[in-house]
């Protein structure tokens, strides 16, 4: 019985922890992530007729049990970089921001955008609401890409709800 009790509160320690930690207030006063929350604030994430906001933690946190404990434990790295300073300025945060860019979207490959689709369910889209470029693309989004893979999101929506950073020259990475 003990053991049960035990579980039980340490199961409901860590959702406690998962809740707070996935508000958006935690996330902008925790990082520094003050140029890519006043981008979001200009997208439809943000703001939009019908009054549904997604927030950091819906874009960036998986819902699955699993797939969140993994990216909180990867999330420490944030943290660490907070304490070192990394991005605490405008010019670092856009120094590093094609790195980050680039680890969100590979993430979101490697899911098939799996948090794209706990809001945008393609089975509901309205395609003829849609302009014709969408409409077609959206048409064959299931179908192979050009490399012969199959297209997520992520592969045509990359600066949906941050601005898209600029791909460094190979001379600059170097």
């Amino acid at each position: 019985m003990l053991l049960l009790l035990t579980g039980m509160f340490a199961l409901g320690g860590i959702n406690t922890f998962f809740n707070y930690t996935n508000r958006m207030d935690f996330c902008i006063s925790c990082h520094t992530m003050k140029v890519n929350y006043e981008e979001y604030k200009e997208t439809p994430h943000f703001k939009n007729a019908s009054g549904v906001q997604a927030t950091c933690a819906d874009c960036h946190v998986p819902k699955e049990f699993f797939p969140k404990v993994k990216a909180k434990i990867l999330a420490a790295k944030d943290v660490y970089h907070e304490i070192l300073g990394t991005i605490d300025t405008p010019e670092k945060y856009e120094a590093h921001r094609w790195d980050m860019a680039s680890r969100v979207w590979e993430k979101m490959r490697a899911t098939d955008s799996r948090e794209c689709r706990n809001c945008h369910d393609f089975d509901n889209m309205d395609l003829s609401e849609q302009s014709r470029s969408a409409r077609k693309k959206h048409a064959r989004a299931n179908m192979n890409g050009d490399e012969g893979k199959k297209k997520t999101c992520i592969d045509c929506h990359s600066g949906i709800a941050h601005e898209e950073p600029v791909e460094p020259d190979e001379d600059e990475e170097a």
